[in-house]
C-alpha cells in the first residue's frame, strides 16, 4: 500500500495538495529555472552570432583599403563587438584629421585619445555581452537556499499533522515530505545549470576581452601607420 502511494504522488498533486507555502517555494523555483534557461538560451545565440559576425569582420576589415567606404558598408556586422570599436575609433581619427590646419597633411597628433576611445567602445560592448549575467549568479546562488527553506517547511509540516493525527505512518506524512523533497530537488534544478552556465560564460567573455584588447592594437597600430603625425 505504502509503495502505491508513493507511486501515485507525482509533482502536479504534490502542488495542487500542499500547503500554500510550499506552493510559493515550488512556483518561486519552477521560475527561476525556467528563466535561467531562457537567458542561458538567449546567451548562446548571441555568441554564436557574435563570434560569427566577428569573423566576418576582421577579414573584411583587413582587406578594407579605405575606412569611409568600410564604416558605411558595415551595417551587417552590427553584432560583432568589433564592430563597436571600430566606429568610436573610427570618429575619434576622423575628428583629430578634420583639426589639421588647412593647407598641412591630415594627421592624428593624439593617438592617446584614439586609445581612449576604444577603451570606452570597449567597456560598453563587454557590458553589453554581459548583459543578464546576474541573473544566472542570483539563480545559483539563492535556489538551493529557497530549496533548503521548502524542505525544512516539508518536514514542519509533516510533525505538525503526525501531532494533529497522532500517528507516524506514511499515509499522514508522504505529502509534506514529498514536498520537501521535491524543493530540495527543484532548487538543485534550478542552481545546478545556471552555475555550470555562468562558469562558462565567464570563459566565454575572458576570450571575448582579449579579443577586442587584440583588435584595439590592431586599430592602434594601422593608425599610427598611416595617419600618425611623422617628426
Amino acid at each position: 500500500m505504502y509503495f502505491c502511494l508513493l507511486q501515485s504522488l507525482d509533482l502536479r498533486e504534490i502542488v495542487i495538495n500542499g500547503g500554500s507555502v510550499a506552493k510559493v517555494v515550488l512556483v518561486i523555483l519552477l521560475s527561476f529555472s525556467i528563466f535561467s534557461w531562457v537567458v542561458i538560451l538567449q546567451k548562446v545565440f548571441l555568441f554564436r552570432r557574435s563570434r560569427m559576425a566577428s569573423e566576418k569582420f576582421r577579414v573584411a576589415f583587413r582587406k578594407a583599403t579605405d575606412w569611409r567606404d568600410f564604416k558605411q558598408n558595415g551595417t551587417k556586422f552590427n553584432l560583432s563587438p568589433l564592430q563597436g570599436l571600430f566606429l568610436a575609433g573610427y570618429s575619434e581619427v576622423t575628428y583629430q584629421l578634420r583639426l589639421s590646419a588647412p593647407g598641412s597633411k591630415s594627421c592624428i597628433r593624439n593617438m592617446e585619445a584614439v586609445e581612449r576611445s576604444l577603451q570606452r567602445a570597449s567597456v560598453v560592448e563587454m557590458g553589453r555581452m554581459e548583459k543578464s549575467m546576474g541573473v544566472l549568479a542570483t539563480v545559483a546562488a539563492v535556489s538551493p537556499f529557497i530549496g533548503l527553506f521548502g524542505t525544512v517547511w516539508g518536514i514542519i509540516e509533516a510533525f505538525q499533522r503526525i501531532g494533529t493525527m497522532g500517528n507516524a505512518n506514511l499515509v499522514t506524512v508522504a505529502v509534506p515530505i514529498a514536498e520537501a523533497l521535491v524543493a530540495t530537488a527543484l532548487g538543485l534544478v534550478a542552481a545546478v545549470p545556471a552555475l555550470m552556465a555562468y562558469n562558462f560564460f565567464q570563459s566565454q567573455l575572458k576570450q571575448w576581452q582579449s579579443s577586442l584588447d587584440d583588435y584595439s592594437l590592431e586599430f592602434v597600430s594601422l593608425s599610427e601607420r598611416n595617419f600618425a603625425e611623422t617628426k
